[in-house]
């Protein structure tokens, strides 16, 4: 499979460079796949997990939230707001996050801009449980 160069910069810094065979993300229109000799291309990336796909075929998972994504002559950029490993998120801090948000909206005393909160938190603390990798047996048996 043809390859080409990615960079993954996020407002931490520079997360990613080099070559690989293909990015998977969400946008906020969807699930996009970016090969090599991709159209030039531009979008909001929404939330979900990022696959990526190195040269040598072995596979990555990050958690990415938010930011913009571009392919501009063969050069594919991915500039999140949040961007982490699978093997960099701390789950027992997920876990809690994602305890945290439940407890909150479950709460029926919240206003309209605490629940949004609650919920974004919530699914932010998904997000990364679902990009983790690691074992989530019995995590939601709360």
């Amino acid at each position: 499979m043809s390859s080409y160069h990615l960079q993954v910069v996020s407002l931490d810094g520079l997360e990613f460079e080099g070559d690989v065979q293909k990015i998977m993300l969400r946008t906020i229109d969807g699930d996009v796949e970016i090969l090599a000799r991709h159209t030039n291309y531009c979008t909001a990336i929404g939330m979900g997990t990022a696959k990526v796909t190195m040269d040598d075929g072995q596979e990555r998972k990050a958690a990415c939230i938010g930011g913009m994504l571009s392919v501009m002559n063969g050069e594919v950029r991915v500039l999140p707001t949040t961007w982490e490993w699978s093997e960099d998120i701390d789950l027992d801090r997920a876990i809690a996050a994602k305890l945290k948000a439940e407890q909150t909206l479950n709460d029926k005393a919240i206003d309209k801009e605490a629940r949004i909160r609650a919920e974004a938190k919530l699914y932010r603390a998904l997000v990364r449980i679902g990009s983790s990798g690691k074992d989530k047996s019995n995590l939601f048996d709360n």
